[in-house]
């Protein structure tokens, strides 16, 4: 089993992202939620083919494999949580979105079960 870096895992959470808004997973979609070049993510697409976590047709739309799911959900509900716990602090809409996209990353379990069980 590989760790997944953090531009791995913002890039498989943007694609469980548009897929739950019903969206096709293409190469002008990602780039546009991530703020990052059409070529970057068809580089990025290659480094999660190869790691088995997504799938994708030549010219197609990519696909979650069962492995980039699990890591994808993962970090969509540590963001879930965080941003929770932070606008609960009374930081705004806008600068809790951008923080828990940070520290989505580099908290451990053990923080991110201790802040759920604090807002639970």
């Amino acid at each position: 089993m590989f760790i997944a870096t953090k531009s791995q895992e913002d890039f498989l959470e943007a694609l469980l992202m548009l897929e739950q808004q019903g969206q096709p997973l293409e190469t002008t979609r990602v780039a546009k939620l991530l703020g990052v070049s059409k070529p970057a993510v068809h580089q990025m697409g290659h480094e999660l083919i190869d790691r088995g976590w997504i799938t994708r047709k030549d010219y197609g739309d990519m696909k979650l494999t069962d492995e980039g799911r699990k890591i994808a959900e993962s970090v969509l509900a540590r963001h879930h949580i965080l941003k929770q716990f932070l606008l609960n602090l009374g930081v705004s809409e806008e600068v809790a979105e951008h923080d828990c996209c940070l520290m989505e990353h580099i908290l451990s379990e053990e923080t991110i079960e201790a802040i759920k069980k604090t807002l639970d």
